[in-house]
């Protein structure tokens, strides 16, 4: 092992193992396409540690005339209208959860916000305690609320009772994205382009939520 996987807590090949038992849910918004690319990231990078995934997306509130009002937004809709909607089902099934959603106003959009409100009966149940959570997020300048989006997500998911999983420093690639604590997050230039270099930082950050499920889900 060297320097940097010990430095980072690189896995061994035992706990890649037991990351196959792992059921992971990534769910995210996402207007025009980062978040989307963002949770395939995770995705991909989640599947090659063994776990299950379901890649799910909050559902849309906005009046069609906002979507068809922009090309980019109106174009993803359809590239991804294959894509499920996420439910309480999939929050019940899930050992982990990923989250994936643009900034609004240093808040978390509408239909996330949604989808959090109602899981109130699966709260209520008990069926979100020690659920493992992370994020990530997007905004259109460097300084647009990333982080900001980022806290008030988790302070829902402390009411839920979940384990909460930032990626911290724990690889060198969160340095390479800008070095978000709380989860990768990238700003988008005028052409709707990611200008920061995450790719790695959200493959890691998924690995690391997946381990750390891995870890729950074994102790429990």
């Amino acid at each position: 092992m060297g320097f940097l996987d010990k430095l980072f807590g690189k896995s061994s090949t035992e706990e890649t193992e037991k990351m196959e038992n792992v059921k992971l849910a990534i769910v995210y918004y996402s207007q025009t396409g980062t978040n989307y690319q963002l949770a395939k990231w995770a995705e991909e990078s989640a599947k090659e540690a063994g776990a299950e995934v379901k890649l799910v997306k909050a559902a849309e509130l906005a009046p069609e005339a906002a979507i068809a009002s922009n090309p980019a937004w109106k174009a993803h809709i359809e590239a991804t209208k294959d894509v499920p909607e996420a439910s309480s089902e999939d929050v019940e099934w899930a050992d982990a959860i990923i989250f994936s959603m643009s900034t609004r106003f240093g808040g978390i959009p509408a239909q996330m916000k949604q989808f959090l409100d109602m899981q109130g009966g699966l709260w209520g149940a008990g069926k979100t305690i020690n659920k493992v959570v992370s994020a990530m997020s997007s905004a259109g300048n460097p300084h647009g609320g990333q982080e900001a989006s980022l806290l008030s997500l988790y302070t829902s998911l402390m009411h839920w009772g979940a384990i909460i999983v930032p990626p911290g420093y724990s690889d060198a690639s969160m340095f390479a994205a800008g070095g978000n604590p709380y989860g990768v997050s990238t700003a988008i230039d005028g052409e709707g382009n990611m200008v920061d270099d995450v790719e790695e930082a959200a493959k890691h950050q998924a690995k690391r939520t997946v381990d750390i499920a891995a870890r729950v889900k074994a102790g429990n």
